[in-house]
């Protein structure tokens, strides 16, 4: 009876064994990956214009996203990219953006993506600052987007 015993005890500690090894959690990704992974993204997102190519602009935005374009906000990646679509008509782009500054939240989750809008010519003509968040995929995807005027701030009081 004591080999029986023994066998079960066995059995049950190589069960829990399992359940706990796959009970385990991934390591965090360290902070500086993850500004990485988002200043890629940032930079494909904008090459989409460079490229003009319009198909792939919406994959980069949140089904949920609302961007800061015009009078009121456009809500939806359906309805930005509608907004958009007139930026990727003419040959040659209107503008482009890179990032400049990138901070991701300690849990991994949302990042913010801020930088230059440059005109054709390379003159800054605004800033824009964008909110990524990674979804269930692992992707990161633009859920709010924002331009601003560029501000002269060496005339500023």
């Amino acid at each position: 009876m004591n080999h029986d015993r023994s066998t079960a005890m066995a059995v049950v500690t190589l069960a829990c064994v399992a359940l706990l090894g796959g009970c385990a959690t991934a390591p965090p990704v360290a902070r500086a990956t993850l500004e990485q992974q988002v200043a890629a993204r940032e930079r494909a997102f904008a090459r989409t214009m460079a490229d003009r190519d319009f198909a792939a602009f919406p994959a980069f935005i949140a089904a949920d996203a609302i961007f800061f374009t015009g009078p009121s906000p456009l809500r939806g990646r359906d309805q930005v990219a509608a907004g958009w679509k007139r930026f990727y008509e003419q040959p040659a782009a209107p503008f482009s953006w890179a990032p400049e500054t990138v901070e991701v939240l300690d849990s991994g989750t949302l990042a913010i993506s801020a930088g230059p809008v440059r005109d054709p010519n390379g003159k800054v003509i605004a800033t824009f600052t964008s909110i990524w968040r990674m979804d269930e995929t692992g992707t990161w995807r633009v859920i709010f987007d924002k331009g601003n005027a560029e501000c002269d701030c060496a005339k500023a009081p």
